[in-house]
């Protein structure tokens, strides 16, 4: 576009073109709108033409994911009870996408409230997996990941609780990366975990990636949690692409059973790559990494059922039974009980009741001990190693509804990304390979120390381009149904 090759519009228009021809089958947006898009697009072209100084992402399509409000489209958060709803403000992260000349395309699909790792628990539809479609996407971005590895976005906005944008990164085949709690602004996102929600970017390359995260981060006055602190330089770390130097840290924890062995095959190919990169390897103990996923459902439901309280049928969204004969108190359990579907019921149940009198310090008090037993256990490893490196999940991409009934199953898609959510450090997830027995994508997670979002950049991008250079191409050409839109 800078170049005079090709307008924003005709970029726009081509990939509304594709959404049109391929979302019917993958259901990766909830909202789109060609008119409003084209504006935009529009508006970037007559700044360009007057000369304007513009970033490097403007006119660049962005899928934005449905959780971040949008004052001039709904934004629900993929549940019932804010059906239609329209903001009368923009997130944060939206007013920065618009500042930076980016277009977006529309809202993406979601988990309700964030609460899912497949996107199945969508109150609107299921999203697929554009390398297959009868399997998940991941979640609760699934919309995000999927949007951009079926090449209907070439960028997407995600937020992570405890995975929600590594994991359907890496099942999806491309880069998603976990800023820094703080590094990005929580104002305007329709809040899950408060301590643990974190924007990030979505890309089908590392570069593409950090100049996403740049676009919208930095600090927000109108986010208590943010950080003023200057945004790492993850442009020029993703562009130097070199390990030389650099000490890798395997987590012990992550190995062993549980994992499924294409999994493990390209994970410890990555892992040997990097060695042979430059970095030197040492194996790393983490010993409260196995407890990381029972405090984590304890202080994320505990957090939700605070959160969702506002969700009371008086000021905004859905309102159910208000025919004058019932009080607000019967208003209000019918709202909920028709507008929340049964995993945002069921994790603010568990929520409510680790937060009640007589067991808040058995099971939510005792979980913050554990998190700081966590925080601890990455400090003294962050000591030894620059990054830590696991598998982002234990298996490639299950069939849509496999693990539907089962709840335990499905939060072990997040068994290695929640720690990072729990200490607040920066973490990416990039496409390391295909899994032997089913030919899905496996992603390779990578850790640094909170503020060190340059470096998970800078070993990505070494990866990535070691990767391509041995494969020939990006890892997505290798799905044959995606070959075609790859070139």
């Amino acid at each position: 576009m800078a170049a005079g090759e090709a307008s924003a519009v005709e970029v726009a228009q081509a990939h509304l073109d594709r959404v049109a021809a391929v979302d019917g089958e993958i259901g990766a947006f909830l909202h789109v709108d060609p008119e409003t898009v084209l504006a935009q697009a529009r508006a970037v072209d007559e700044r360009r033409a007057a000369g304007d100084e513009l970033g490097p992402l403007a006119g660049v399509p962005v899928a934005h994911k449905d959780v971040f409000t949008t004052r001039d489209m709904p934004t629900t958060a993929g549940s019932k009870i804010l059906e239609g709803w329209r903001p009368p403000y923009d997130a944060t992260v939206t007013a920065r996408l618009r500042a930076a000349g980016l277009v977006i395309l529309g809202k993406t699909n979601m988990d309700e409230f964030a609460m899912g790792s497949s996107t199945e628990n969508s109150a609107y539809h299921v999203t697929r997996n554009p390398w297959d479609t009868a399997r998940v996407p991941g979640g609760s971005s699934g919309g995000s990941s999927a949007a951009v590895a079926a090449f209907e976005a070439p960028l997407a906005t995600g937020t992570d609780t405890g995975g929600s944008i590594r994991q359907p990164a890496a099942v999806t085949g491309i880069v998603g990366a976990k800023p820094t709690y703080g590094g990005s602004s929580r104002y305007g996102l329709i809040a899950f975990a408060s301590s643990l929600d974190t924007p990030g970017p979505f890309a089908r390359n590392v570069l593409d990636a950090a100049l996403l995260q740049e676009a919208f981060s930095g600090h927000d006055p109108m986010d208590s949690t943010s950080v003023d602190r200057p945004v790492p330089p993850v442009v020029e770390a993703a562009r130097r692409a070199d390990v030389a130097g650099l000490t890798v840290g395997v987590v012990k924890e992550f190995a062993g059973d549980g994992y499924q062995p294409g999994v493990s095959a390209r994970f410890a190919e990555a892992v040997a790559l990097l060695e042979s990169l430059g970095a030197k390897v040492v194996e790393v103990s983490c010993p409260h990494f196995t407890y990381a996923m029972p405090a984590y459902y304890l202080i994320a439901p505990s957090e939700a059922s605070s959160n969702l309280a506002r969700f009371d049928a008086m000021r905004f969204g859905l309102r159910v039974g208000d025919d004058g004969s019932r009080s607000a108190e019967e208003v209000m359990a019918l709202t909920r009980a028709q507008g929340f579907g049964p995993e945002v019921k069921r994790r603010i149940m568990l929520g409510t009741y680790a937060l009640s009198s007589g067991y808040y310090d058995a099971y939510y008090g005792k979980a913050q001990q554990v998190r700081t037993l966590i925080a601890r256990d990455f400090e003294a490893a962050f000591e030894r190693v620059d990054v830590l490196v696991s598998p982002t999940t234990p298996t490639t991409a299950f069939p849509i509804g496999e693990r539907a009934d089962d709840p335990m199953a499905m939060y072990l898609a997040d068994l290695c990304t929640i720690p990072s959510n729990l200490q607040g450090n920066a973490a990416i997830s990039v496409p390391c390979g295909l899994a032997d027995e089913d030919g899905l994508p496996v992603g390779l997670q990578i850790m640094a120390p909170a503020l060190g979002d340059d470096r998970v950049y800078r070993v990505g991008a070494a990866v990535e381009k070691a990767l391509e250079d041995r494969w020939g191409g990006p890892l997505l050409a290798k799905a044959p149904e995606l070959a075609e839109a790859a070139k």
